[in-house]
């Protein structure tokens, strides 16, 4: 009996240290996860045991989520990008100015944010990847001229009455069966809106393309050791401009799921949303120093953040210095498991 139990001991310990370093980060980031929302629930209760209340993490996390990706593809292959919250802003702005001051139609606002987007990350990845400057000193001035010429577009806050732009905005996706009933008694379907439909399809399109696809594992050899990479025959150059082509992609996308869910322009849209991006792949997973990241463990490092601010306002904290008090503790939680990792990673 005792040999079964040292057996079935000997199973789970060599499974646990048979994990990679990115499925190790992501199981804990999810146990994590869990188990704070599951807390929340028990000794918390109100909007949490509605999924309601789950659907609307995620309405005010999609743009977030979609900007956390980005940073993760940058962060696996060794860089960072600081410019996405300005990048954001930006197309809000953009998109805001051309569709209520020009008349404009809500296609072409798109592509004017996935313009906005693209330039900033080619520009960026060309005087990275081939000028070899550092991404910190070349996404800080990113951050500062976009900022700047959110600035010039237009000074002032407006909301945006366009008609199709409103109707689109206002868009919910009905998820049957989990609606519940309000105070009068009346029933309420659970719903989510257009934005988080665009951030579920691309955490689903970036998981495949780093799980499945040559250029994914291009990303992780590039960040795990530049030379051994080039050895194998990468193109390490044009893999890291590639990085940050897609990352300002997705800031693009962030910016319009963004401009989607407030609705308006301001020069002040999105600040400090670079630093909840970075936040957030670190705590799911994805190390500063490059090679391990996983876009699952993105995705539920927003959800994290997103549960601690909400667990910290139910509890009567909701001043901005206690929000910020518990997501540093939190950080610094996962950056000490990181460490753990490395220091197991060696010792292999």
């Amino acid at each position: 009996m005792s040999n079964n139990k040292t057996k079935a001991s000997g199973s789970f310990v060599d499974k646990f240290n048979n994990l990679t370093d990115t499925n190790l980060l992501l199981t804990i980031t999810v146990v994590i996860f869990f188990l704070m929302y599951i807390g929340a629930i028990i000794f918390q209760g109100g909007g949490f045991l509605k999924p309601q209340g789950f659907f609307n993490l995620l309405n005010a996390n999609a743009a977030l989520i979609v900007l956390a990706c980005g940073l993760s593809i940058v962060m696996i292959t060794g860089g960072i990008d600081i410019s996405v919250g300005g990048v954001t802003a930006l197309v809000s702005m953009c998109c805001a100015v051309y569709l209520d001051h020009m008349g404009g139609n809500v296609f072409v606002s798109v592509l004017i944010a996935l313009a906005v987007g693209l330039a900033f990350g080619a520009f960026q990845g060309l005087l990275v990847a081939y000028l070899d400057i550092q991404p910190f000193i070349v996404t800080l001035a990113g951050m500062f001229f976009a900022r700047g010429m959110t600035t010039i577009v237009n000074t002032k806050p407006f909301n945006v009455a366009n008609e199709a732009f409103t109707k689109l905005k206002m868009t919910r996706v009905i998820i049957p069966g989990l609606g519940s009933a309000n105070r009068k008694g009346d029933y309420i379907d659970a719903y989510v809106e257009i934005g988080v439909i665009v951030a579920i399809l691309v955490v689903i399109v970036l998981f495949c393309l780093l799980r499945w696809t040559k250029l994914g594992r291009s990303f992780y050899a590039v960040g795990g050791n530049r030379q051994s990479a080039l050895m194998l025959g990468i193109n390490v150059k044009r893999t890291r401009f590639l990085s940050h082509v897609l990352c300002g992609l997705l800031a693009g996308i962030g910016g319009y799921v963004y401009f989607l869910h407030v609705g308006s322009g301001s020069p002040s849209h999105a600040l400090g949303a670079e630093m909840d991006a970075i936040a957030s792949s670190i705590i799911g997973g994805t190390m500063l120093t490059g090679g391990v990241g996983n876009i699952a463990g993105t995705f539920f490092g927003v959800m994290s953040l997103g549960t601690i601010q909400n667990i910290v306002s139910q509890a009567g904290l909701g001043e901005a210095w206690w929000i910020g008090i518990t997501r540093a503790l939190m950080l610094c939680l996962f950056l000490v498991i990181q460490s753990l990792v490395m220091v197991r990673k060696k010792k292999s």
